[in-house]
């Protein structure tokens, strides 16, 4: 079964195309990306702009294009918090729609953290033990905690790289002053809901998915994404915490000369470094591993879940 996840997120939208069947590991085929930062397309009031609306038709149309050519089966679309929380969220699903056919489902944050979860376990496995999550994501960070497939908590928190950029961030490179402020304010944030995780007991392992995690790991000596998703890689909070003054004075042609980190994401590094650092020391983490699984793949597997549980014979 070729099944197609488009994701539509604060930063890209992005269509993963997979090989999937129940019980199995799905198989990665056609991965089709295009930067939107529909984030960085609202009006004053919130809203997305005709420009984001008329931008956002066009690149869901060319993906939704791709998934038919691709001979995809069952396209799951959604949209994060992006459009999640845009004062005009109904009419832009309304038209996206009515323009291209595609109904994206608009995803909570705690859906988020918990579909994310669901496939940094099946990633990790059980012997992992109980397990915390951290994504950054363009709009949002997505925090899980537990030890089975369902998280005993998931949260999400206004912490996304892309959105803190646009709000604390217009120098380039920033002012002092600015980076300063924003770090109080993150780790405010996170401080609110360090008791909520921390009373569940001690993870065994923690894991950080999304490109601002794979990106910091990078930067900070992990192997390249060329050595294939079974080399771990880690990012340690001491290795980060040296790193960060020097990403604050740089700016953001300065840091995507740093490898792999792509002109489209330089400017928010700094902002996900800070989130990410936050966390870590917060939630008491010296390090982490990088997962290469997140939200698409959780959406996948979930969809295979149901199908399985609806095939599956009474008494097997």
């Amino acid at each position: 079964m070729r099944l197609g996840v488009l994701d539509v997120g604060s930063n890209t939208v992005h269509l993963l195309v997979a090989d999937a069947h129940p019980g199995t590991r799905p198989l990665p085929a056609v991965s089709h990306k295009a930067a939107l930062r529909l984030a960085e397309l609202l009006d004053e009031h919130g809203a997305i702009s005709e420009e984001g609306v008329a931008r956002l038709v066009t690149t869901v149309a060319e993906a939704a294009e791709v998934a038919e050519d691709q001979g995809v089966q069952d396209l799951l679309a959604f949209a994060t918090s992006a459009v999640r929380e845009a004062g005009n969220a109904g009419r832009v699903l309304t038209r996206v729609a009515e323009d291209t056919g595609v109904k994206l489902e608009v995803l909570s944050g705690e859906d988020e953290a918990r579909l994310t979860f669901l496939a940094a376990r099946r990633w990790c496995g059980w012997s992992a033990g109980r397990l915390l999550l951290l994504d950054i994501g363009g709009g949002s960070l997505e925090i899980a905690h537990g030890p089975d497939e369902r998280p005993d908590t998931a949260l999400s928190l206004p912490l996304g790289a892309g959105r803190l950029t646009g709000a604390w961030l217009p120098g380039d490179p920033p002012e002092q002053t600015d980076v300063r402020a924003l770090r109080r304010r993150v780790r405010t944030e996170i401080a609110r809901v360090v008791g909520e995780v921390h009373r569940l007991g001690r993870p065994d392992r923690v894991v950080g998915t999304s490109k601002t995690f794979r990106q910091l790991a990078r930067i900070t000596g992990a192997a390249r994404s060329a050595e294939g998703p079974y080399v771990r890689r880690r990012l340690r909070r001491a290795t980060l915490t040296e790193e960060l003054p020097h990403l604050a004075g740089m700016t953001a042609a300065e840091r995507a000369e740093l490898p792999g980190v792509p002109e489209s994401r330089a400017r928010q590094l700094l902002a996900g470094a800070l989130v990410a650092e936050a966390a870590m020391d917060l939630f008491q983490v010296d390090e982490l591993e990088i997962c290469p699984w997140a939200l698409r793949e959780g959406v996948l597997l979930d969809r295979l879940d149901r199908l399985d549980r609806l095939d599956r014979p009474r008494f097997a």
